[in-house]
């Protein structure tokens, strides 16, 4: 079992920055690829961000690239997405998850494990 922490998400005026965290424990020995993603009221779950085991390959959503990193520390068993130049449209909640083996970063059917999501509100 894999236990997923997301924390780091608030208010923030648009064009502002917001760094969010995902502490994964239990079976952290595992070599997880990990993925963002944001569901936003009324709308469906889309996907962030990915990141690889290692954080050698990365890829992200059209909508978010230029203005989004993920990144992971694996002795610290964190993944992080640091968002910048925020605009209003961000404005959802913010889901990590993990996916063994290969398979595609951006379906949410791939990620066996999930966190409880973290609110990211962004005004205008």
């Amino acid at each position: 079992q894999v236990n997923l922490v997301e924390s780091g998400g608030g208010s923030v005026q648009a064009g502002g920055s917001l760094r969010l965290s995902c502490a994964v424990s239990g079976r952290t020995s595992s070599r997880y690829a990990m993925g963002w993603f944001r569901q936003a009221l009324g709308k469906e779950r889309e996907f962030v961000a990915g990141i690889s085991w290692s954080g050698g390959s990365t890829t992200y959503a059209e909508s978010v690239k230029g203005r989004f990193t993920v990144s992971r520390d694996n002795a610290k068993n964190t993944v992080y997405l640091q968002m910048s130049s925020l605009k209003p449209e961000d404005t959802a909640a913010y889901y990590c998850a993990a996916r063994e083996g290969s398979g595609s970063f951006y379906y949410a059917y791939e990620y066996k494990y999930w966190g409880q999501g973290t609110q990211v509100t962004v005004s205008s």
